[in-house]
């Protein structure tokens, strides 16, 4: 395999073969000398003339598509392909946000990021090169790329113009920077420097050898330990300071979240994602000005610190931490005054993250009174967010631990009344109501009729444990003696002598695909901002208010065409039309289609058209928590069907509000739903 043919002209050749059944085969006419370069192809097309096309019936459609042809085909003539993949695909992402974002950078750093393209192909290489690679530093010596032809010269040019810096001399080594190289150094070199200054280490390892070495280091030695380093190493380089963080930034507008970088180029060009299409609306602007942004880069900063801090469990950074994300959480109106799926692109939102890791971080030290106090700040400065109902918890629970159930009861009934708490919070509150709500706090019983009305059928089964330690996952022997877990056990029960039922363990992954399957074209439908980049799997908006509300019509028409029996017709297009395209919640390796089909045929059009409406609308709060078994069988006729959703739990499990929650919403929906215990068998 030497590649692919260019996007450009297999996008031109695609519809003739498929629609019109012309053959086409491709020569190789020379090889390059490096892997990397183009290969130059010669096209056939066996089954027509230079003029053959004239004459057919579809001359009208077939035209315009062969002249598209024939056009990239000139083009790639004219431009053969100079640069790699990765060097294109860099320069990409730097043009796309100089046009879409240049508010957002000074003169001097768009002249600086402007003149990247203006670096020969080897400098351009060898920059993105390293920038992918884990640094800081780099021993030139070990730079070897065959599309760079002169590291040397690649690295010079790219030091002059401030996209590296380099060290070569012992007097620009300050011991920053020498506890940065010394890690370039193998285990044999780091031997040699501490015979040499007759300093003995007490291990072999090279953390050992390191720590050896940073003992020996003080002013005196400095020069003479800097001069044997780099004696070493040769000439060091690492990506500059201000191309880093420019870069760092370019990536966060392009890609708009720190999960993505170049090599997702990589796996699209490789075919091992495929993005769905949409289209980028433009409407305005995630970041209006230099200052959010830079306001947003440093409520990320502070929140990697605290992510760090938690790791290495240094408490007075995390709780430094904590006092800079409280003073800069403030009283907003975000979803009014901003597209709601923007908000997590706010410096506020992004401080909120970092003050409940604090609030986590109080409870787990008993500073309950210090933690209430964070949670009543973020429900004072965010009234209009998905995580209240979250945070309410939070406090009620904090504030019954400081002996205070009075007021503990006064937040969970105030919470009630809050539209923002919903699923499995709204749940918690209620069943800390009924706990709390006792003579003399409250003389009236209040009464919650999902708790009270819908009693949730329980099957209990016995198996033989092989392990039942606590905090371990719980372990049986299965009907065939093999070994599994309480969910494949409660399979096995219900293929069995629980009523011959097929199923499979599912969880919410099932639902998830599908509500992608049965939605994929209004969640990829034309909406003014929501599609910001070329490698979203979903809308920004898919977690938030407004995409039930800006696509209510089409969601609502979509549902009637389900709950009136085509949601079967509508799955089985989908699937066959997206198959393998990424979407969010769709996990195709998992699910065949029979499975799916079965799914959708046994529960039912209307609870399937229910499920997706309470997807549509809330999102973000019905996402988790689904039964674990979905169950189902065919009638004789082999057309109807049954299903049943079931929750399994070992015998000292608990349902989680959550979990309570979907339950509830399945039994008002229609479903059929069952818990079922799983209890260790008494020898």
């Amino acid at each position: 395999m030497l590649g692919y043919i260019p996007k450009d002209i297999s996008q031109c050749l695609s519809p003739l073969i498929d629609e019109y059944d012309l053959k086409f085969e491709g020569t190789i006419t020379s090889v390059p000398k490096y892997s990397s370069e183009a290969v130059p192809i010669k096209v056939v097309c066996h089954k027509m003339t230079s003029d053959g096309w004239k004459e057919c019936e579809f001359y009208e459609d077939f035209k315009p598509i062969w002249d598209k042809v024939l056009q990239a085909v000139e083009h790639q003539m004219q431009f053969p392909p100079k640069t790699t993949r990765y060097q294109f695909n860099f320069n990409v992402i730097l043009q796309e946000v100089l046009r879409s974002c240049s508010h957002l950078f000074t003169a001097d750093e768009r002249t600086f990021l402007e003149s990247f393209p203006s670096l020969s192909e080897d400098s351009q290489r060898l920059f993105v090169r390293l920038y992918t690679r884990k640094g800081p530093w780099f021993r030139l010596s070990n730079i070897s790329y065959h599309e760079v032809s002169d590291s040397f010269q690649a690295l010079k040019d790219l030091t002059v113009r401030g996209f590296m810096s380099s060290v070569k001399d012992a007097d620009e080594l300050d011991s920053q920077k020498m506890k940065e190289i010394i890690e370039l150094l193998n285990v044999t070199e780091l031997r040699d420097i501490l015979s040499m200054n007759k300093v003995f280490s007490r291990g072999s390892r090279k953390r050992d050898l390191i720590n050896s070495f940073s003992s020996c280091y003080n002013d005196e030695t400095r020069i003479n330990l800097a001069t044997m380093i780099l004696e070493k190493t040769g000439l060091c380089a690492k990506i500059s300071s201000t191309a880093d963080s420019l870069i760092w930034r370019v990536e966060r507008l392009f890609f708009l979240n720190g999960e993505q970088d170049l090599s997702s180029f990589v796996l699209l060009d490789l075919g091992i994602i495929k993005y769905p299409s949409y289209k980028c609306i433009e409407s305005e602007q995630i970041f209006s000005n230099r200052t959010k942004l830079l306001a947003y880069e440093e409520a990320i900063e502070v929140a990697q610190l605290m992510d760090e801090s938690l790791d290495s469990e240094d408490s007075r950074t995390v709780l430094k931490c904590i006092m800079i994300s409280e003073t800069r959480i403030f009283s907003s109106s975000l979803d009014s005054a901003h597209h709601a799926a923007f908000n997590c692109f706010t410096g506020p939102w992004v401080y909120s993250k970092v003050v409940l890791l604090g609030v986590s971080f109080l409870e787990n030290n008993k500073r309950y009174n210090q933690a209430a106090y964070l949670l009543r700040r973020l429900l004072s400065c965010f009234n209009c967010d998905r995580r209240r109902g979250y945070w309410t918890v939070r406090l009620s629970t904090d504030l019954e631990h400081m002996g205070r159930p009075n007021e503990s009861l006064t937040v969970a009934e105030q919470g009630l009344l809050d539209p923002w708490v919903r699923a499995g919070s709204r749940v918690a509150l209620q069943r800390r109501i009924l706990r709390l709500a006792k003579p003399p706090r409250r003389w009236k019983t209040p009464t919650f009729s999902n708790l009270d009305e819908n009693k949730i059928p329980e099957v209990t089964i016995q198996g033989r444990s092989l392990n039942c330690e606590v905090g371990m996952k719980n372990r049986f022997y299965g009907e065939d003696g093999e070994q599994c877990g309480v969910e494949q056990l409660a399979l096995q029960y219900y293929s069995g002598e629980g009523g011959g039922w097929q199923g499979i363990h599912t969880e919410s992954s099932i639902w998830l695909t599908i509500f992608g399957l049965i939605m994929w074209d209004i969640l990829f439908s034309d909406v003014p901002g929501v599609f910001q980049t070329r490698f979203q799997t979903a809308p920004l908006d898919l977690e938030t208010e407004s995409f039930y509300l800006n696509r209510k019509e089409m969601i609502e028409s979509q549902l009637e065409k389900v709950a009136n029996g085509m949601a079967e017709e509508i799955l089985i297009i989908s699937y066959e039309t997206n198959r393998g395209t990424a979407c969010r919640g769709v996990v195709w390796e998992r699910f065949t289609l029979e499975e799916l089909r079965a799914a959708v045929a046994c529960v039912g059009s209307v609870c399937v058209a229910s499920l997706c409406r309470h997807l549509a609308q809330d999102y973000r709060s019905w996402c988790s928590g689904m039964p674990d078994l979905l169950l189902w069988r065919f009638k004789e006729n082999g057309y109807e069907g049954e299903a049943k959703l079931v929750e399994v739990k070992s015998e000292k499990d608990r349902l989680s509000e959550q979990q309570r929650a979907w339950l509830l919403l399945l039994m008002d929906s229609g479903f059929s739903v069952e818990i079922c215990k799983v209890r260790p068998l008494l020898v």
